[in-house]
């Protein structure tokens, strides 16, 4: 747990960033309030846009206990004191139950696939998006780009997709076995057919590098990745092995596919990381600087300065070094719904921008460019010293980020070239390979250094009713800073 924790220490915290003194005593059913209130008081990013925190707001202790004393509970208080727009603040009732970022698994049948349907049909079909290597899908005969009209149930009885029943049939079977049956289709023509392929979950464990692979055009060699993991610690680590082969290649250019990413959020320091492999060239430069609300800055700036500050690492751990490729030229095929990217990646985008050139392939980001940190009940707000009578923690957004240049990012990125909200299902070719439009279009771009438009989006005029890849995103709960701060008092 202590490695996910922020340190947080502030020089005489009483006299600078609250009138109230935190070694009051408060009757135990305000205990949490206090915490909750004094917290954001002092490290929330917006503190000085809500007069609820205003260092001003409170005239005597009693006035602020009686404050405290109005709201119903102390969750009512944590939602009362956020900025309308702020959705990435989050109170843990259990600081014991926050999950670790681990590696990837899963209970699946190995088959990502989409739900679609023609306008003036109830027909639903399902296409398939990927089959996961090594999964159950894998050993059967289904391939990217195959259709299905319907399903066999346990009564061996054949039932039709509709948008009435494929939510019930596809996503919330109850059978062990999920047996679909294919047909052919070529956007105009649906042959029904009885071919069925059974599909059985099982554990699984996903690859760090979903797929790797070299291209070689017009003398250099361009490496492809396509990474649908998280951004945990672990699985960045993972990826050091697959630049390993990349550098061993003489790879120059790099295409990073995420659009099967399931990551939102991260630590900066994971994504300072992969910019190390992806780079290497500017190893202990500014790779991104912290901009905290004005009385939290001012005395980072004053005391230690260094702190705002995350820099490209020089190795991935004490004893691992980076196998770093030396890019000048990234091109990402965002991830997210309709290709919109993540924070996480949002963050690396913003980070490489002042170093290298960073060309985005997908639609316009969101714009999520601050940062959390952990927060606990104790006189620093650290975990080692909590009040254990309660387990409650805060993870208030705190930050801004800012690259080398000062830029950041709130309203987002524009595309270098734009995609369509999905993929074109009468088109799909194979992943990694020539076939695969999305690929092919920016395998010539990196050639042609022209990404120019994109082809005519949906012409058919499908109505997509679901994509397997987005129910196993998690919550984009933003990006964290963790950073071991000297206790000064």
């Amino acid at each position: 747990m202590k490695n996910l924790l922020k340190t947080i220490y502030f020089l005489g915290f009483a006299i600078l960033l609250t009138q109230c003194s935190k070694e009051q005593a408060f009757p135990d059913n305000l205990v949490v309030k206090d915490f909750v209130w004094k917290s954001l008081n002092a490290y929330y990013l917006h503190q000085e846009e809500v007069a609820a925190l205003s260092d001003r707001r409170f005239n005597s202790d009693k006035e602020f206990i009686a404050y405290l004393s109005s709201f119903t509970d102390y969750n009512t208080l944590f939602s009362s004191v956020l900025i309308a727009s702020d959705v990435k603040s989050f109170l843990v009732e259990d600081f014991n139950n926050v999950p670790i970022p681990e590696p990837r698994t899963g209970v699946l049948n190995g088959l990502e696939f989409g739900v679609f349907k023609e306008q003036d049909s109830d027909t639903v079909l399902v296409y398939a998006v990927d089959i996961l290597p090594l999964s159950y899908a894998a050993t059967q005969t289904i391939s990217r780009g195959d259709y299905f009209y319907a399903i066999v149930n346990t009564n061996n009885d054949t039932i039709n997709l509709r948008q009435d029943n494929y939510e019930a049939l596809l996503l919330n079977y109850s059978q062990d076995t999920l047996k679909l049956v294919k047909t052919s289709y070529d956007g105009e023509n649906l042959i029904v057919g009885n071919e069925t392929v059974a599909l059985v979950k099982r554990n699984y464990s996903f690859k760090t590098a979903h797929l790797e692979k070299i291209f070689s055009e017009g003398g250099e060699k361009i490496g492809y990745l396509m990474y649908n993991n998280n951004f945990s610690k672990h699985a960045i680590h993972g990826l050091n092995n697959t630049f390993l082969n990349f550098k061993n290649e003489a790879v120059s250019e790099l295409i990073l596919d995420l659009r099967y990413n399931i990551g939102g959020g991260s630590f900066a320091k994971n994504m300072a990381n992969l910019a190390s492999m992806i780079t290497g060239q500017f190893s202990g430069e500014v790779f991104i600087k912290e901009q905290w609300n004005s009385k939290a800055q001012s005395w980072f700036e004053t005391n230690q300065p260094d702190s705002l500050l995350t820099r490209f690492p020089h190795t991935l751990d004490a004893t691992t070094p980076f196998h770093s490729l030396h890019l000048t030229d990234l091109y990402i095929i965002l991830n997210g719904t309709n290709y919109k990217g993540s924070s996480a990646i949002e963050l690396l985008i913003n980070s490489l921008k002042p170093h290298i050139n960073v060309h985005l392939i997908g639609s316009n980001t969101e714009g999520n460019n601050t940062g959390a940190i952990t927060v606990y009940n104790s006189e620093d707000y650290n975990f080692p010293m909590r009040n254990e009578t309660h387990s409650v923690a805060l993870q208030p957004m705190v930050l801004r980020f800012l690259n080398k240049s000062d830029q950041t990012y709130e309203n987002g990125f524009s595309p270098n070239m734009t995609l369509c909200d999905h993929e074109d299902v009468l088109n799909l070719g194979s992943l990694g390979e020539r076939t695969d439009p999305i690929l092919d279009r920016v395998l010539e771009a990196v050639n042609s250094g022209d990404l120019g438009v994109h082809t005519p989006c949906n012409p058919k005029e499908y109505i997509y009713l679901h994509h397997s890849i987005n129910a196993q995103k998690t919550r984009d709960s933003g990006v964290f800073i963790e950073q071991i701060l000297p206790n000064t008092n």
